[in-house]
């Protein structure tokens, strides 16, 4: 595709103003951009959530060939009626002030899942629901050896987490990709890279 048609300057805020100030943060905006036809868009009413950047990690053994999964109750999948709320993920977090995507990823596979990652490899970065929502996320893959990792339930519990940990072969895991039993974004996105990659990542980590 060539160039974008329009940047930043190609939007013009009338209003802004934050209407919810919880655990979420929601903002309203009324606002105007080009049109690629030429001219401006009428005034539009828009609802935004507003989240920080947050950063996922895939946990790959290349040795075993094995990765780490977390499950997890989400309130978002019982909104929307899930027969089962209990999702199997990757480890995430929010990247919080000062801190970088590549710290967050790092940080949150020891806190969620026990595992120390030996090098971070830079999958992709992308707006998860930019509909309605301001994250950005940032994945990596992360090089870990599961044989020195503890299964079992981990998080803090003053953040409400509760996350089984479990390590599963890699073939396993983009099985239940293909049959619907992974259903996010992060973990769908990151295992469909790591099925891409995978001979590499291991003809590069376990010739060393």
């Amino acid at each position: 595709m060539a160039k974008p048609s329009f940047n930043l300057q190609d939007t013009e805020i009338i209003l802004q103003d934050r209407t919810y100030n919880g655990f979420f943060k929601i903002d309203h905006y009324q606002l105007k951009h080009r049109l690629f036809q030429g001219g401006w868009s009428q005034p539009l009413s828009r609802e935004v959530m507003v989240r920080r950047p947050a950063a996922a990690v895939l946990l790959f053994d290349p040795y075993h060939d094995q990765v780490i999964v977390a499950e997890q109750f989400r309130v978002g999948a019982l909104a929307a009626n899930d027969n089962n709320p209990w999702l199997t993920e990757i480890v995430a977090g929010i990247i919080e002030a000062g801190e970088t995507a590549e710290d967050v990823a790092i940080r949150e596979a020891k806190e969620e899942a026990n595992c120390d990652v030996q090098q971070l490899l830079p999958i992709c970065e992308y707006y998860p629901s930019p509909g309605g929502c301001s994250e950005k996320l940032h994945l990596f893959c992360g090089i870990i050896d599961t044989s020195v990792v503890v299964e079992g339930v981990f998080g803090l519990a003053e953040e409400g987490e509760d996350i089984r940990v479990s390590c599963i072969p890699a073939k396993q895991a983009i099985t239940m990709l293909a049959d619907g039993r992974i259903n996010n974004a992060a973990a769908i996105i990151a295992l469909q890279w790591l099925s891409l990659n995978k001979t590499d990542i291991q003809e590069r980590f376990c010739q060393k």
